[in-house]
């Protein structure tokens, strides 16, 4: 259904003022406006099998969840196995019949990352869609067992190694990457990549590694078009996660009153995952309508850019 002018404008102004559109407020507004995009039909995932990482807190649980709902076998990616069975226990006690497979792996170790997609490919011989929901923001600069800047690893060097090692069991399937409406703020850093020459910001190293996920996303729908792979960034909307609990204490005690659940913050994961037909390849979401990628010129990458930023991709995921 098309979306009345009146609605797309008040639309836009929301997630334009950003505090009111990134908030309870503007999903609850949204919500409330003529040609707000259908939830997918009731158990239209019964039957497909759909990949979580990051799946024992925060929106990963809840993804798993909305997921679950709707019929989906939902494979719990974690790294702590105690933390995410029991995670499933709770998912399973609150869902009976909640079919769910639980699987360890660290999204920063590409070894791990390769021996959990064979492991997985070899079990699983069909995957709907991948969401990859890890995360982290470490308070001073770390790096993964190869020696990547740990934001980076977990949002996008991981992420990338694990879809190109399941494309053959992903064909016809899809690819979702929970990025940050954070991502605004930063450039494409092309020449510094892993913060080494700038100065080490939690926040700065989350948000850039975030701003990759985005541009990158329309090379990497090309690439996996040929096997009908589709791609979608999304932005979850300011949303109280344990990760804005434990790395920004003081802007959770600001904005608590109006900040999303977890529900709400995985509502556009699960619809990207979900929806008949698959929303166009390479776009960027938020609150299940697509959404510019920058926002001021001086964000905007020029060609020269990406191509770099693109070519340092596929040196250190392997991509030929």
């Amino acid at each position: 259904m098309a979306r009345p002018l009146v609605a797309r404008a008040v639309d836009a102004a929301l997630d334009r003022s950003v505090v009111l559109g990134y908030t309870t407020i503007g999903l609850a507004v949204r919500r409330a406006l003529p040609g707000w995009p259908p939830d997918p039909r009731p158990g239209v995932l019964a039957g497909r099998q759909v990949l979580v990482t990051g799946a024992s807190s925060g929106l990963g649980t809840a993804t798993v969840e909305g997921l679950a709902d709707l019929g989906a076998t939902v494979h719990l990616l974690v790294r702590d196995e105690a933390k995410g069975a029991a995670v499933a226990g709770r998912i399973r006690a609150a869902r009976p019949g909640s079919e769910l497979r639980l699987w360890r792996c660290d999204v920063a170790d590409l070894d791990d990352v390769r021996r959990f997609a064979r492991a997985f490919a070899a079990e699983v011989a069909q995957l709907h869609a991948v969401v990859h929901n890890a995360g982290v923001m470490p308070p001073t600069r770390t790096e993964s067992p190869q020696g990547h800047e740990l934001s980076m690893a977990v949002h996008l060097v991981g992420p990338v190694v694990m879809t190109e090692a399941l494309r053959g069991v992903l064909a016809g399937g899809r690819v979702v990457l929970v990025s940050s409406g954070g991502m605004y703020a930063q450039r494409l850093r092309a020449d510094d990549p892993e913060l080494v020459r700038d100065d080490y910001s939690p926040t700065t190293a989350y948000a850039r590694s975030k701003r990759w996920q985005v541009e990158m996303a329309p090379l990497l729908a090309e690439r996996w078009a040929a096997d009908g792979i589709t791609v979608a960034t999304l932005h979850p909307g300011w949303a109280d996660t344990p990760g804005v609990q434990e790395s920004l204490p003081r802007f959770r005690t600001l904005t608590r009153p109006v900040l999303r659940d977890d529900r709400q913050g995985a509502d556009t994961s699960v619809w990207l995952a979900a929806v008949e037909p698959p929303p166009p390849t390479g776009r960027f979401w938020h609150d299940r309508v697509e959404r510019p990628t920058s926002l001021l010129p001086a964000t905007r990458p020029d060609r020269a850019t990406r191509d770099r930023a693109w070519a340092w991709l596929r040196q250190v995921t392997d991509l030929t």
